[in-house]
């Protein structure tokens, strides 16, 4: 069923694309989110923008 769905929104999406603008912004976010990722795995993203270890409260299992 959940096949069908992506199917019926893939078939909208082929109808009415989005714009060009849409797609632009979409590509940014995603190239920036990278863009942070690699900046961390690489170990130069500033340590006054990491969260500290153990800050937030641990939730009882």
């Amino acid at each position: 069923m959940n096949n069908l769905i992506w199917l019926l929104r893939a078939s909208k999406w082929a109808r009415n694309p989005p714009s060009a603008r849409t797609v632009r912004l979409v590509l940014l976010i995603v190239a920036a989110g990278l863009a942070i990722a690699a900046l961390e795995w690489l170990q130069l993203w500033p340590e006054w923008a990491t969260l500290d270890e153990g800050r937030a409260p641990r939730l009882p299992r």
